[in-house]
């Protein structure tokens, strides 16, 4: 189950027009993803750590979220400086370790942590319902909107089907093995749940009809920038601008 933990919070952050937190987390990312100089991507890196303690979100939570990129990090440590032709910056046992894979490896998990908490601190701090009005208000495809609003409202509906098709399948006694009948039953399951998800898409079309929905949803508030939500878009715009500048004029270090 997906779930909206960051959302439930009253920091600065959390107070921010979400049109301002989506475009401003858009923009650092494609920034960061584009840099390669290691004085942008280490000052990508402490301005994401500031935004997350700005969020004041629960540490370990954000801990855990950091923790599988950084799986996949490591693996890239272990990976990279052994396939990655260029000069040798040391060996292990008969491996050569090469120096510009080492630090693909850093500019990759440099990155990959800063995109990631950028988003969690201005991002995951707004429900998806706000997320999806915050996109619509930027004149996102209202069908691109509109899809991701409802599939993420029903994947919780198609996992509780699962959990009781799963739970039949149990009391009848199945037992899952490696054998053709294991596999045929997660197959007649997934078919099943297809099934009823159909089914269960057409209910609720219809049901909307009912109710008088033409393609669109409304909202009842109505975003506004404050004297705040003014003074946090300068302040990120300059920080957007000083990056830049940083990628463009620093000296290539590495």
């Amino acid at each position: 189950m997906l779930s909206e933990s960051f959302a439930q919070g009253v920091s600065l952050l959390h107070r921010l027009d979400p049109r301002l937190r989506i475009v401003f987390a858009t923009l650092f990312s494609f920034l960061l993803a584009l840099s390669l100089k290691f004085p942008t991507l280490v000052s990508g890196l402490a301005l994401s750590v500031i935004l997350v303690w700005i969020s004041r979100l629960p540490r370990m939570e954000v801990a855990k979220r950091l923790t599988v990129i950084n799986i996949f990090n490591i693996v890239l440590f272990l990976v990279l400086p052994v396939t990655f032709e260029g000069t040798t910056a040391f060996f292990l046992g008969p491996v050569a370790c090469t120096r510009e894979g080492l630090l693909l490896a850093a500019r990759i998990t440099l990155k990959s942590n800063s995109i990631l908490m950028i988003f969690i601190a201005l991002v995951a701090t707004m429900s998806i319902a706000t997320l999806g009005h915050g996109l619509n208000r930027l004149h996102m495809p209202q069908k691109i909107v509109y899809l991701m609003l409802i599939a993420y409202r029903y994947v919780f509906v198609l996992e509780q089907e699962y959990q009781r098709l799963s739970t039949a399948i149990r009391i009848r006694g199945f037992v899952p093995k490696s054998n053709i009948h294991t596999y045929k039953t997660y197959a007649y399951l997934f078919g099943m749940l297809l099934v009823r998800a159909l089914a269960r898409a057409d209910r609720v079309y219809q049901s909307m009809l009912c109710r008088g929905f033409k393609g669109k949803f409304y909202c009842i508030h109505q975003f506004s920038f404050s004297r705040t939500d003014r003074i946090w878009s300068g302040c990120l715009f300059l920080t957007l601008i000083l990056l830049g500048g940083m990628e463009w004029l620093a000296p290539t270090l590495f």
